[in-house]
């Protein structure tokens, strides 16, 4: 059985034990949430498909921890004027692995 999930505007196919990054959410290390946002599942041969989102199907998972990514280089640079500036971003996660798909 898998699901394909939505969270912080990308869309995730998961499956129970599945470990994987999404965009930052505000729970602490050892919560459990419920994503909601549930396209599609698919339990062996049956397939369901929301318009957009399945209602009465959650995905429960649970935050195993917070962090920043490796950080990219974003160079600034004009030519014939002089000017650059570089600078890093670390993009923030939160790292979470499914436990349940309940449909």
């Amino acid at each position: 059985m898998y699901a394909i999930i939505e969270t912080g505007g990308k869309q995730y196919k998961v499956k129970e034990g599945d470990v994987l990054r999404v965009e930052k959410l505000p729970f602490e290390p050892g919560e459990i949430v419920q994503l909601e946002s549930v396209l599609l599942v698919h339990d062996g041969d049956e397939v369901n498909i929301g318009t957009p989102m399945l209602s009465g199907v959650c995905v429960s998972a649970k935050v195993l921890a917070q962090g920043k990514a490796r950080k990219i280089l974003v160079f600034k640079y004009k030519q014939k004027k002089n000017y650059r500036k570089r600078y890093g971003h670390r993009q923030p996660y939160t790292e979470i692995q499914i436990d349940k798909i309940e449909v």
